[in-house]
C-alpha cells in the first residue's frame, strides 16, 4: 500500500464520521421542531361528563325561564288553589304552584285583616288571591299595615311573595259531604261541576266520585246567572247544616214554598254551602 492511498483512506473515514455527526446534530434540531407542529391529542369527554354538561345547561336554562316568568307576574293579582307546605310566621306560609311559579316554593303573607288557620293536613288545598311582589319587609309592613318580624323572613328578601287579600279553604264537594263537621261555620271556596239543578238559587256540585261522598247542595241567598249541568264553577260561602228555620232567620232567602219543601225533605240537616260569590 502506498502512502497516498493510506492518506486517502483516512481522510474518507474522517469525512464520513463528520457527516454522521452533522446528520445527528441536524436531527436533534429538526425533530423537536417537528414535534411542536403536531396537533395535541384531545381526550374525549366521558359519557358521565357529557351528561353533567347537558344537565348544567338545562338547569341554567330553567333558572332563567323561571326568573323571567316570575318577573312578569310582579305587580299582578293572581288566584291559585294549592296545598300549603310550611308555616313560616304567625301570618305567613309557603305554597308551591306549578303553573305560575314552576314548582318554586312561594311565600304567602296574610293581609286579609282576618286570622287564617291552615288545615290540619296538607291534603286540603286553599285558594289564595293576592298581589305578587318582591319581598321587602319594611315596604310590605308599611303598605298593608302589618307587623312582620325580621327573624322569620331573613331568607326571603327580594324573593317573590303573594300578599293575600283573600284566603279560603278549598276542599272538594265530596270531602264536605263526607266530613262536614270539620268545616261548619268556615269560609270556603269550592270548585266542581254542576250536577242537579233545583232552581235558580239551588243546585248541587258533583262529589267527583269520592268514596262514600254525596253531591254538595249549593244555596244562593239571591238569584244568580243560570248555571248549566256539567259546567265547572267556583263558589265561595259558608258551610252550614240545612236547618230551614235558621237559614230563613239569618238570610233573606227568595225561595218559594215548593222549593223549601223539596230541600227540607231531601237535605234536612245535611251540609249546604250558603254562597256569597260565584265565578266561572
Amino acid at each position: 500500500m502506498n502512502y497516498l492511498s493510506v492518506i486517502d483512506s483516512n481522510w474518507m473515514q474522517k469525512l464520513q464520521q463528520k457527516k454522521g455527526a452533522i446528520a445527528i446534530g441536524l436531527m436533534a434540531i429538526i425533530l423537536p421542531a417537528c414535534s411542536y407542529d403536531q396537533p395535541q391529542a384531545i381526550t374525549p369527554a366521558t359519557p358521565e361528563q357529557q351528561r353533567n354538561q347537558v344537565s348544567r345547561e338545562i338547569v341554567d336554562s330553567q333558572i332563567e325561564e323561571v326568573t323571567d316568568k316570575t318577573d312578569k307576574l310582579i305587580g299582578k293579582s293572581v288566584t291559585i288553589t294549592t296545598q300549603p307546605i310550611r308555616l313560616i310566621g304567625p301570618t305567613s306560609f309557603t305554597v308551591n304552584d306549578k303553573e305560575l311559579f314552576d314548582n318554586q316554593n312561594i311565600l304567602v303573607i296574610n293581609a286579609t285583616g282576618q286570622p287564617f288557620t291552615l288545615p290540619s293536613t296538607n291534603n286540603i288545598p286553599i285558594q289564595i288571591t293576592g298581589q305578587v311582589r318582591r319581598f321587602d319587609l319594611a315596604q310590605i309592613n308599611q303598605d298593608y299595615k302589618l307587623d312582620l318580624q325580621t327573624d322569620y323572613y331573613r331568607d326571603y328578601d327580594d324573593q317573590p311573595v303573594i300578599v293575600a287579600k283573600s284566603l279560603a279553604l278549598s276542599p272538594n264537594p265530596g270531602e264536605l259531604t263526607t266530613n262536614p263537621n270539620a268545616y261548619y261555620g268556615k269560609k270556603l271556596t269550592v270548585t266542581g261541576k254542576v250536577a242537579n239543578i233545583n232552581s235558580a238559587i239551588a243546585y248541587t256540585l258533583d262529589e267527583n266520585k269520592l268514596l262514600g261522598g254525596e253531591d254538595l247542595l249549593i244555596l244562593h241567598t239571591k238569584p244568580q246567572a243560570k248555571v248549566k249541568p256539567g259546567e265547572q264553577i267556583s263558589v265561595s260561602g259558608v258551610l252550614r247544616p240545612l236547618v230551614i228555620t235558621e237559614l230563613e232567620r239569618d238570610y233573606n232567602l227568595t225561595w218559594d214554598l215548593n222549593l223549601r219543601k223539596q230541600l227540607e225533605a231531601k237535605y234536612r240537616n245535611k251540609p249546604v254551602l250558603v254562597v256569597t260569590n260565584v265565578a266561572p
